[in-house]
Parts: structure tokens; sequence; C-alpha cells
């Protein structure tokens, strides 16, 4: 590991940032600049390079009179870490977490370069512009605001521009709370996946949660021959094709919890539509017709099986007699890894003596609660903005927010997008082709965003 601390000039210290027209188009360009960095995180240690991304952040703090600390624990894996000192040792401090790192692309399905961060008509194209840069480019916007502004808060604002969330975090927050507890402690945390408009009433979702993750490899297990006598033989391939047929079927228990029902009461569908989604009988047979909430709908409410890689076979003219599916399996509160464990022995059934289960990992779920100022706070931001209620949800995907839940550290998925936006929508375009997000949302989230942290950190 390396750090390294930076004391920026305080050139430019003399004229704070006073309107809100500035600081959205702060993060428009810190946002296009962060696209263009291209640090595509593939899973190997040697891929993300966040190094790239950090320069570009603490170039844009450059001037602001704020210590930056560079963290390395890999070569090119850098975090960020600065914090604007608060004038009240007891007071509260809020942490502000957004990752660098973004997912690769498929270009051929892209209408414009992944990485050009091209403004057209009003939209910034690329990767990264809605999972997360955008919203971390309005972090670095928001914090330089204060810093600038000459009224030192109350409390401290943490910046923590980090590196490998999409990996798990294991050279990013994982490692931050582990290793530098110090340099990251906040007592309360934004991070990323909220502010979507539901339903006729435009209500903005808050992730206060999030499922836990507990991936499995399956060996399916067969005999390997010639590929010339295929009658009869227990090709691997066939066996773990029925084997991923199953998983894709297995439905697994339905939790009609508290939060579903609020999102399912925001939906605000007609009668016989909402009873269906409320009845843990029928809610399955009524997913079609959600559309593309269906996905949601489905993840909220279950644990979830997603076989995600394959491999089998080496020569044509083998049968083979090993194959290995990757499967990604997000659990809900409450649920025990015996849970785990019991689910895939009721969905692979009588094909269990052909596989072979690899791994025991189980990533606890997290949730906040909602009865905390920081809450308060977001839900007069919002509404002042937008005329909207908070409706808090949970988030199916991880983020960097678990690890400070974990630590009893509430910790809340803030944004808030414009008006044109629906939750399917959204979600199809995180990981997905075409990423690209609004400048009227990125002025609503650098606004918003400025609103709650100046209110609650006083």
């Amino acid at each position: 590991m390396t750090t390294t601390t930076t004391t920026p000039t305080t050139a430019g210290l003399g004229r704070a940032l006073t309107t809100e027209e500035e600081l959205a188009g702060q993060t428009v360009e810190l946002l296009q600049a962060l696209i263009r960095n291209a640090c595509v995180n593939d899973g190997t240690v040697g891929s993300g390079q966040e190094a790239r991304n950090a320069a570009t952040i603490a170039d844009f703090l450059d001037g602001s009179g704020l210590d930056l600390e560079l963290v390395e624990p890999q070569p090119g894996r850098t975090s960020l870490v600065t914090r604007v000192r608060g004038t009240d040792p007891t007071a509260p401090s809020l942490g502000l977490v957004g990752h660098t790192d973004v997912v690769p692309v498929e270009p051929d399905g892209w209408s414009r370069d992944p990485f050009g961060g091209e403004l057209v008509d009003g939209w910034v194209w690329g990767r990264g512009a809605i999972d997360m840069l955008g919203l971390t480019a309005a972090y670095a916007v928001v914090t330089r605001a204060l810093a600038t502004s000459g009224r030192p808060p109350a409390g401290d604002l943490l910046l923590a521009a980090v590196a490998d969330e999409e990996h798990g975090s294991v050279w990013g927050v994982d490692w931050l709370t582990t290793h530098r507890w110090d340099l990251v402690q906040a007592d309360h945390v934004l991070t990323e996946s909220g502010g979507v408009p539901v339903g006729p009433r435009g209500a903005r979702t808050l992730a206060v949660g999030e499922k836990g993750g507990a991936g499995r490899l399956l060996r399916v297990h067969g005999r390997p021959g010639h590929g010339s006598g295929p009658w009869g033989s227990r090709n691997a391939i066939v066996i773990a094709a029925e084997v991923v047929r199953r998983i894709a079927a297995a439905r697994g228990p339905v939790v009609v919890g508290d939060l579903w029902r609020r999102y399912v009461d925001a939906l605000a569908p007609e009668p016989a539509l909402r009873a269906a989604l409320l009845d843990p009988d029928r809610l399955d047979d009524a997913l079609p017709q959600l559309g593309a909430l269906g996905a949601v709908a489905h993840a909220t409410t279950h644990t979830t099986l997603a076989p995600t890689v394959i491999g089998a076979g080496s020569k044509p003219n083998v049968i083979p007699g090993l194959a290995e599916v990757t499967l990604d399996i997000r659990v809900l509160p409450g649920t025990r890894p015996g849970d785990v464990e019991a689910l895939l022995a009721a969905t692979l059934g009588d094909l269990a003596e052909h596989v072979e289960v690899v791994g025991d990992r189980f990533g606890e779920p997290s949730l906040s609660p909602t009865d905390t100022d920081l809450y308060r706070v977001i839900e007069g931001a919002v509404s002042a903005r937008t005329g909207a209620a908070v409706l808090p949800t949970l988030g199916t995907g991880g983020t960097d927010g678990r690890f400070y839940r974990r630590r009893g550290v509430p910790a809340y998925g803030f944004g808030l997008l414009s008006a044109g936006w629906d939750p399917g929508t959204w979600r199809g375009l995180f990981h997905g082709n075409d990423e690209r997000v609004d400048v009227a949302s990125l002025e609503l989230t650098t606004a918003a965003l400025h609103d709650v942290v100046t209110r609650f950190l006083g």
C-alpha cells in the first residue's frame, strides 16, 4: 500500500461558488472527464486503474484548501479521501461515498462511444453516467463548494471517491473500512441508488438497505467420452443445461415485507393487481402485468439465483466430464446461510448427486433505520425540490453502503432524477448499453445534495 497526502494551493479561494447553475455545470464537466478516463473494472486485480479518476478529482479540488489523501492498496487501484473539517467536534459527520470504477461494455451495442462522455441534446452519454460517476462528480462539486464557501460546517464532511466497487470493493471500501477506518469514518453516509420517480405521484426512492450476496460455483460432474457416440453418455454440458433450466425456473419462497408494501402503495395499481402483488401465493403470477418493473418486484421479494457464467469442454470431439456454472445469489434480510443451502438442494433435486456446490460465502443483508435526522433532512430536501415524498427501498444489488451499515452507520442510497424517468428505464441502463443521464437530473441531484449537506451539517 502507498499513501500520498497532497495539500492543494489556495489559489482561487477568494471567489466562492454561489449559484446552482455553476455547481451543475461543474458536475456535468467533471462527469464527462471521469467517463473519458475509462476506469473499467473487469474483476482482475490490474483492471480499473482508478488512479486516473482519482487524479481528475484531485485536479478539480485543487485550490480548495483541502488536504487530499490517495490510498493505493494495489498499483493503480487508488481511492481519494478528503474531509471538510467542522467547527464542532461533537457534531455528527456525513460521508459522501462514491465509486470511480465502471463495468465493461459491449461496444457493438452502443449508439455512441461508451467512453466519449459526449453531451448531446441535454444528455451525457457514457459508461458510468448512471452507475455512478454522475453522483460521484456531484459529491466532489458539493464538497468543493462547501470548502470554499467561507462558512465551515459544524460537523465534518467526508468525501471518499473509491475504487473497486464493481467487483466487491476488495480494494476500495472493504479495504478502507478494515485497514483505514480512521480515514473514512463517518456517523452517516450517502451513496448510490436513489432518487428514481415511482408511481403517479413521483415518489423518489431512497435505498435504505440492500440484499446480501451468497454466490456459489456449481461443478457438474459427468463422464468424458468420444463425441461420435453421444447416446447414453453422461455429458456434463447436458446435465449442466438441465441444472441451469431448473435454476431459471425456481421460484423459492416469496417474502412480502414492509418496504415492498410501501413500494406497491407508491405504484398505486388498480385494486385487483394490488391485492395480487401483496399476496405471496399470487405475486409471481402477477409479475408480467408490471412490465419492466417485474424484475424489480421479483428481486425485492425473493432470494434470487442467477446463472451468470458457464464453462465446459475443451475439444470438438470430446464429450466433457466437467462443467462449471457460476451463480449470483442475492439474499433478503432475515435469510440465513442454511436457507441458501436448502434452496439450492430443492432446486437441484435429483441432480444433486452430479453437482458439487463450491463456496460458503454469505454477505449479510443490511438495513438502515428511517427515523434518523439525516433521513428527515433528505425528506425535506426532496419535497422542496420536487414536491414528492421519499420512498424507502431495498437495494437488490450491492453498494459500498453495506460496509458502513455493518458497522452500525446509517447509509442511504441518494440521488434525484428528473420527472421523466421511471424505475424500468433507470434499471435498464445499469450495466446496459447506451448508458446516459440527462443534465436536468444532474442539476437536481447537485442542488438537492447541496441542500442536504448544508442543512444536516449545520
